[in-house]
């Protein structure tokens, strides 16, 4: 009986040794899978590349508050709502004033349209509001882009940030 617990001590050490390099070469294609299947869903996005490159040169300026604006929902509740504008600096705008004396009004505009088709339980989860945010911000960084006589696109603000949120 003692060979037998001796067998059974002596199988036990092989066998955790398999399961480590098991462990290992999964772990080994599961991350050459993974970066291979980025690497192949992104090769092709050259524009959005394009877009990454375009904002890294972009240096933050000034970010200018606009007051709290209150949108009325659409299921007869309101939204009072604030931004700020994170403008990008004037040599980087192109020449075109960069974040100083940014004008407020297109993005109240784009706030309203935004916003007052939705409901509270649209806005209830933070994920969903988060994406409205994104959409709104894209809208705004497009609103706040010029094109100057070659045709090149120059930005004036570069992000928002969210400085109220209230639902009643």
């Amino acid at each position: 009986m003692a060979k037998k617990d001796k067998g059974d001590a002596e199988a036990k050490p092989g066998g955790a040794k398999k399961l480590i390099i098991i462990g290992a070469a999964a772990a080994v294609l599961l991350a050459g899978g993974t970066g291979a299947g980025v690497f192949i869903l992104t090769k092709g996005d050259s524009a959005s590349a394009a877009e990454t490159t375009e904002e890294e040169h972009l240096e933050p300026g000034d970010v200018t508050a606009l007051d709290a604006v209150s949108v009325n929902l659409a299921d007869g509740h309101y939204l009072k709502i604030g931004i700020a504008l994170q403008g990008v600096l004037a040599e980087d705008a192109g020449g075109h004033g960069g974040s100083e004396g940014l004008d407020g009004s297109k993005a109240y505009d784009l706030i309203i349209a935004e916003f007052s088709n939705l409901s509270m339980t649209d806005l209830e989860n933070a994920e969903q509001r988060n994406h409205y945010k994104d959409e709104l911000q894209a809208k705004i960084i497009e609103a706040y882009t010029t094109e100057d006589a070659e045709g090149a696109a120059h930005k004036e603000v570069m992000g928002i940030y969210l400085t109220q949120f209230v639902m009643q």
